[in-house]
């Protein structure tokens, strides 16, 4: 029998790929976000949709439903809102907080997270720029591109960074592209697989994948 919190957990990540690609969320896809085997992910899969969490057609895609995506989204305002606590209370680095709030998410109540949200002015993005689900389910909206996308010339603000390697955010906090930080788009050059950015009066130059998970907005 699968716990409330590998149900969650499970319900988490479908809805965290989902924001990140409009490519199919699918089993193997589940396995390698989560580090798991792909037989045990679709087992766990088979009980949620036999739950009414999701739904999955064999060898197709998985899909909330409205049911799984309420507690899907329940559980994302926990883990932002305690990834913004842990930054602004605590002192928390942004590369340091993903996984302590792996782990508090499950452990506090709701009253718990309202009282937070209360406490911290209730925030709409947390300190990765992840928007904030309200109490209700919904999200801020919001127009959105990524950095490997952005045309030479143009200038754009960084508002979003994938929490999903510690050492990219390190990294992006020794060369001052962090949330907020306006940039320039100095060149791009594909075939070397970087795009250079001019931050303040210096250049960074960033690996496409990386760039690929820093998504920006108009100056």
């Amino acid at each position: 029998m699968a716990t409330e919190t590998t149900i969650q957990d499970y319900l988490k990540a479908v809805w965290n790929a989902g924001e990140w690609s409009d490519d199919p969320v699918t089993v193997s896809a589940l396995a390698n976000r989560l580090g798991l085997s792909p037989s045990s992910v679709s087992e766990l899969v088979r009980k949620l949709a036999d739950r009414g969490l999701v739904t999955h057609a064999k060898y197709g895609s998985v899909e909330l439903t409205d049911a799984g995506r309420a507690i899907a989204l329940t559980t994302v305002r926990k883990h932002r809102l305690i990834e913004t606590f842990l930054v602004e209370y605590l002192g928390y680095g942004w590369d340091q907080v993903h996984d302590e709030a792996e782990v508090l998410e499950h452990a506090v109540s709701e009253e718990f997270v309202e009282r937070l949200a209360a406490k911290l002015g209730n925030p709409t993005h947390d300190p990765h720029g992840d928007p904030i689900p309200s109490a209700a389910g919904s999200l801020p909206a919001s127009e959105q591109s990524g950095l490997d996308a952005v045309a030479e010339g143009q200038r754009v603000r960084i508002a979003r960074v994938s929490d999903d390697d510690p050492e990219l955010l390190r990294h992006l906090t020794d060369v001052g592209v962090l949330i907020g930080e306006v940039v320039e788009v100095e060149a791009r050059r594909p075939a070397a697989g970087v795009v250079e950015l001019r931050v303040g009066e210096g250049l960074v130059s960033l690996g496409l994948s990386a760039a690929r998970v820093i998504l920006t907005e108009r100056a």
